[in-house]
């Protein structure tokens, strides 16, 4: 059974790259275009990955993370921050729930690695 990464992004050209590079290496991809999405579909799917963009519409990534977080199903979910801010938002990231943060522009190759590791 393949494993299911939950992608977060409101970039629909950023969600639609990652999720074709997911699905290539074998993972069921699950799409929201915002927090608040994010937020159902986790619910809903149970993801055994979330991919969450910091700065959305409706809900940002921090508020989503913080809601999902306060299922205890969901509670050991990991959840990776993506941000183009970096180092800015890591000490957020991580207190608002987020097990790691990947950088924007996202480098694939340091992508898939930390994805395997979160997943497995």
């Amino acid at each position: 059974m393949s494993k299911k990464v939950l992608i977060a992004e409101d970039y629909t050209d950023t969600r639609t790259v990652m999720k074709l590079l997911l699905e290539t290496c074998g993972y069921d991809v699950i799409e929201a275009c915002d927090g608040f999405e994010a937020v159902a579909k986790a619910i809903e799917e149970h993801p055994d990955l979330i991919l969450m963009d910091i700065a959305m519409p409706v809900l940002d990534g921090l508020e989503a993370t913080r809601a999902i977080r306060s299922h205890a199903e969901l509670a050991k979910t990991p959840i990776l921050a993506v941000t183009a801010y970096g180092d800015f938002y890591r000490e957020k990231a991580e207190a608002a729930g987020c097990n790691d943060v990947i950088q924007k522009p996202l480098d694939f190759d340091d992508l898939f690695p930390l994805v395997n590791h979160y997943v497995h």
